[in-house]
């Protein structure tokens, strides 16, 4: 099977989300893959079956996923069929393997996968400043509850976070402040820059006054930029395939920002 028809990412259409780490790791190695929501006519129905609770394992001997995103992996599963795989870091612990973006050796890996992780906590972080009491409740039936939780998020979990993997950038002599581990870019890169580019739109205030204040340069003026030089990575964040940020995991209510 050729890789163009290898790889099919089912999430959730017109967003970003959780699939954009996985989209980003192919992007950035020039990979072919299927969105299937996006390019199969349709394809919101492979994703809807995702969600089907009674389902227990599918033709193929998979597992059910608990949600999206999963990836379709041709070839890759029991006696040679398509496997089928859930949870962001899983995927993205997969792809690394697949398409050098996990390391050169034993201790790079863990190290990767580590970083990728703790990277993923600051999105589900993220995500809670909005939904912090119920993910089915609208945010404006917890909007009391946001504002707080928002608060300590902006004062105490970014600079948190930020200052850590700004001791990473730093410590990692090899990656010039441009690569969390070696010399050469991982999926625990792509993640944290999603993440980062996230904060920037649903906090814009407080991000900006943090680099305006001289905080976590590393981060901001090496980092970040640096990563979209990858592959065909500003190609795509350029084109109609990047979704815009909306109703996801990154939303911005000005209220919750910096005032």
């Amino acid at each position: 099977m050729s890789n163009a028809n290898k790889y099919e990412l089912l999430y959730w259409p017109g967003i970003p989300g959780r699939g954009e780490f996985v989209r980003l790791a192919f992007e950035a190695t020039k990979t072919p893959y299927l969105d299937v929501s996006n390019q199969v006519e349709g394809g919101i129905r492979q994703i809807l079956a995702l969600k089907d609770e009674k389902a227990t394992y599918d033709a193929d001997g998979n597992p059910p996923a608990l949600a999206p995103p999963a990836l379709r992996i041709h070839g890759e599963g029991k006696n040679g069929k398509a496997l089928v795989l859930s949870q962001t870091p899983a995927i993205l612990a997969f792809l690394g393997e697949k398409l050098d973006l996990a390391g050169a050796d034993a201790a790079e890996k863990a190290w990767i996968q580590a970083l990728a992780l703790t990277a993923l906590d600051l999105n589900n972080e993220t995500h809670d400043t909005h939904h912090p009491v119920s993910t089915l409740a609208y945010y404006e039936d917890q909007k009391e509850e946001s504002l707080r939780r928002a608060t300590d998020f902006r004062e105490s979990r970014i600079p948190k976070f930020f200052g850590y993997f700004e001791r990473v950038l730093k410590g990692n002599k090899e990656g010039k402040g441009r690569y969390l581990v070696g010399d050469k870019l991982s999926y625990a890169d792509l993640t944290l820059w999603q993440v980062v580019h996230g904060l920037k739109f649903a906090f814009p205030k407080e991000l900006k006054a943090r680099e305006e204040a001289g905080e976590f340069p590393t981060i901001f003026k090496t980092f970040f930029p640096s990563v979209p030089e990858h592959g065909q990575l500003k190609e795509y964040l350029d084109s109609d395939r990047r979704k815009p940020y909306s109703k996801g995991i990154f939303r911005h209510y000005p209220e919750l920002d910096r005032q």
